[in-house]
């Protein structure tokens, strides 16, 4: 199998180095930078398997620097924030972050996140083409085509078409929407999204959950998922 490269971008060197220790003791390749505008570099030169940024690094702040990686890359991104409570927090999932992990943090919990993250992307990476190609409405069934109104969820193929043009989605916005797609018109808690999206077994941080539903909504359509107060989400069937 080969090995998972890291890009860690981080600016305390004392955390930089003793975190690039504990991440390569657990058989991963990690390429460390001080600020955010090595980091860009590094991540186009090398393209990493996935991105562990600090929010607040010279040069380009982590929000920033996910924000161009992900204009560039579906690659998975989690933001390390110093405090739980901060509205950096809640940027860096709005700049297109997958997850985000509060300083200070264990080495074996940032693993079994990291190890979360790529699970969850090889499950939803790879789109691909759908094969024949034919355009009747019974093989689409076949494939595992979706339809709602103007939106057309390829389950095999991991496409998205809205109004037949092609919908581009991270590898968590497509789990997201393969939830709801599972379940139409179904209330779905955002406890349920974090135990089968990002597999959270233990809960976790609803902004997580209530930030990646606004960004697949500017993608789909606002009123395509109605928040049920209280509950939390469906997708209008």
């Amino acid at each position: 199998m080969a090995e998972t490269h890291v890009l860690f971008v981080e600016d305390d060197d004392v955390i930089r180095e003793a975190t690039t220790l504990a991440l390569e003791r657990d058989g991963f390749v990690v390429t460390a930078m001080p600020d955010g505008l090595s980091g860009l570099e590094s991540f186009r030169a090398d393209r990493p398997d996935i991105a562990l940024l600090d929010v607040m690094v010279p040069g380009m702040d982590g929000v920033s620097l996910c924000r161009r990686i992900r204009d560039e890359s579906t690659v998975p991104v989690i933001m390390l924030s110093a405090r739980a409570d901060s509205i950096d927090v809640v940027l860096g999932l709005e700049a297109g972050a997958d997850d985000y992990v509060t300083k200070p943090f264990d080495g074996s919990v940032l693993v079994a996140r990291i190890r979360a993250v790529l699970r969850r992307f090889g499950h939803a990476g790879g789109r691909q083409n759908g094969g024949s190609g034919s355009s009747d409405e019974d093989q689409d069934a076949d494939r595992g085509v979706l339809s709602f109104g103007d939106l057309e969820v390829d389950t095999e193929g991991m496409e998205v078409r809205k109004a037949g043009a092609a919908v581009a989605l991270t590898p968590t916005e497509m789990r997201l929407l393969l939830e709801f797609s599972s379940a139409p018109g179904t209330v779905l808690s955002r406890d349920r999204l974090l135990e089968r999206v990002w597999d959270y077994d233990w809960g976790g941080d609803t902004r997580v959950v209530d930030v990646h539903v606004q960004r697949l909504r500017t993608k789909i359509g606002q009123d395509r998922i109605e928040t049920v107060r209280g509950f939390g989400y469906k997708l209008k069937p």
